[in-house]
């Protein structure tokens, strides 16, 4: 009873299955896996042959006789051999043949030994000679191959038209059957017999083999180390860094849809531990958003480099890891922290689909070369003080999505807490305090008396342009005479002060709008405006 309650507790808490293939980057070999996601795992499994009933099932080798037909042989086929520094393998059975009547041999089984003699560094020509040489009734002992290269068990077709239909036959990526068929003697054998009630039954099953931790797990369509995005696959890598598997899928569609259920149960858990980790923070030091981001640098003259970061938006900053802070003290150990009002976010490209995109350049551009790039479609940039700006990408439409609602919601909270910001400033040689107030709006002061020169709401803005490095002009209508009045202002870090009047008017639009800042996009809205 309590096994079964188990059982379907697990059913419960699995969400997908299916068929993929394993990557092997170190043999460039791909192997048939089947995928089993879970809440907190991902699940390998892997083909093995196992005894079910009269055998030992802790052997991992079968020992089989084989009685030649005269009609179909042995009623198998391999492939593969040591000139290509591949085990043979049986890549065909035939249905009702002398193999598939044993119930002992399997596709994907590697051929250990030919009556006695072993044959697990024989050529595949030798191995058909002895095979077909072997006489009427054939000891073979195998071994079911786990990790036997995909190819060698599907079947690749015939090979060209050829005269030689001999070397034909015995090609070491093409099955070898009919020439198997050959008997050593002119008279038919009898036929095979049932297999008896206590003989070993044996059959194919699937088995764990990998359990991937999604928690705070990865997903990578780029191939590690070059610009290159994969084709229809994908890595996922473990919080460890060191489990790490590359899954390869027939269509597009199905790459796209297991890397969207994977990505959703990783998001799902970084929520969870949002969540958890929020009961123990301050109301001013709320997560509000996590998650692995790919860096781009560009690297001069070569291919723009790669690599991983870990962004968090909690309380006032945005922090910058090099592996996700799980313990209180990581939190410590940021590679960088940048002020979330000085902080701002822009997207590179907006689309109506996956795989249909509309080009566009926001309202504060970047360099014209390299902004948008075709192979990183969902690509984000940080701007912080100082001009500097940060290119990041994800591997989903939806994460882009909640990075960008993310950033919303964490600048609008921060302005919602600070309430004002003053900067240092000059103009015409005396130093000024600039200070933007979400009440009142914008005024200026003298840094002595604390005197307040000029005032204006944040309505009253009419424009504004800067020379990109300190000086700026902010163009204000006067509420009573209606006329531009410009005040022109130094700043010693100029990107920093744009970031944050844009961060303060955007969070003002969100209060008189509440719609727009659970449902809009600021960036759109800003842009279609601009």
């Amino acid at each position: 009873m309590a096994d079964r309650q188990r059982a379907v507790k697990a059913a419960k808490l699995e969400t997908k299955t299916g068929l993929a293939l394993l990557y092997d980057e170190h043999t460039s070999n791909t192997y048939d896996v089947r995928l089993k996601l879970m809440k907190e795992l991902l699940i390998i499994q892997k083909q093995d042959v196992v005894c079910v009933s009269g055998g030992d099932s802790h052997l991992n080798h079968r020992t089989v006789v084989l009685r030649r037909q005269l009609t179909g042989g042995l009623g198998l086929s391999i492939k593969g051999g040591a000139e290509h520094k591949v085990p043979v393998v049986i890549s065909k059975i035939f249905k009702d043949q002398v193999a598939d009547q044993t119930g002992m041999l399997f596709i994907g089984d590697a051929v250990l030994q030919v009556n006695g003699i072993n044959v697990e560094k024989c050529t595949h020509e030798e191995v058909v000679h002895l095979l077909r040489t072997a006489g009427d009734d054939v000891t073979i002992t195998v071994r079911y191959l786990r990790e036997a290269p995909a190819f060698l068990k599907l079947p690749l077709g015939s090979p060209g038209p050829s005269s030689d239909q001999s070397s034909r036959a015995s090609s070491p990526l093409f099955d070898s059957g009919l020439h198997l068929n050959g008997n050593s003697s002119n008279t038919a054998p009898s036929s095979p017999s049932s297999p008896s009630a206590n003989e070993p039954k044996y059959e194919k099953r699937w088995l764990d083999a990998v359990s991937l931790p999604l928690f705070m797990a990865r997903i990578s369509r780029r191939k590690a180390g070059t610009d290159k995005l994969r084709s229809n696959s994908f890595e996922v890598i473990a919080l460890d860094g060191v489990c790490t598997h590359v899954l390869q899928f027939c269509t597009a569609a199905e790459s796209t849809d297991w890397l969207q259920a994977i990505s959703t149960n990783i998001n799902d858990l970084t929520q969870e531990s949002i969540k958890t980790a929020n009961k123990y923070c301050s109301h001013d030091d709320q997560i509000v958003h996590m998650g692995w981001v790919c860096e781009h640098l560009q690297g001069g003259d070569v291919e723009p480099l790669h690599s991983c970061r870990f962004l968090a938006l909690r309380g006032s900053s945005l922090l910058v890891f090099r592996s996700p802070p799980i313990l209180a003290s990581d939190w410590a150990q940021a590679e960088a922290s940048f002020h979330l009002c000085e902080v701002l976010f822009k997207v590179h490209k907006l689309w109506i689909a996956e795989d249909c995109w509309i080009q566009t350049k926001f309202y504060m551009g970047l360099q014209q070369d390299g902004e948008l790039r075709d192979s990183e479609p969902f690509c984000f940039s940080v701007l912080v003080g100082h001009g500097q700006s940060f290119c990041y990408s994800v591997e989903l439409g939806s994460e882009l999505v909640l990075w960008e609602k993310a950033f919303q919601r964490a600048v609008f909270m921060e302005v919602q807490r600070v309430r004002s910001k003053s900067y240092m400033c000059s103009s015409q040689g005396k130093i000024l305090c600039f200070t933007l107030d979400f009440e009142s709006g914008f005024s200026c002061s003298d840094s002595i008396s604390k005197k307040t020169i000029w005032k204006y709401k944040f309505s009253q803005l009419k424009g504004s342009s800067d020379d990109g490095k300190t000086r700026v002009k902010l163009l204000f209508q006067n509420s009573e005479n209606k006329q531009i009045e410009m005040k022109e202002l130094e700043f010693a870090n100029l990107t920093a002060v744009l970031h944050c009047i844009h961060s303060f008017i955007a969070a003002k639009v969100a209060t008189v709008d509440p719609v727009f800042v659970n449902n809009q996009s600021l960036t759109q809205k800003y842009m279609c405006s601009s």
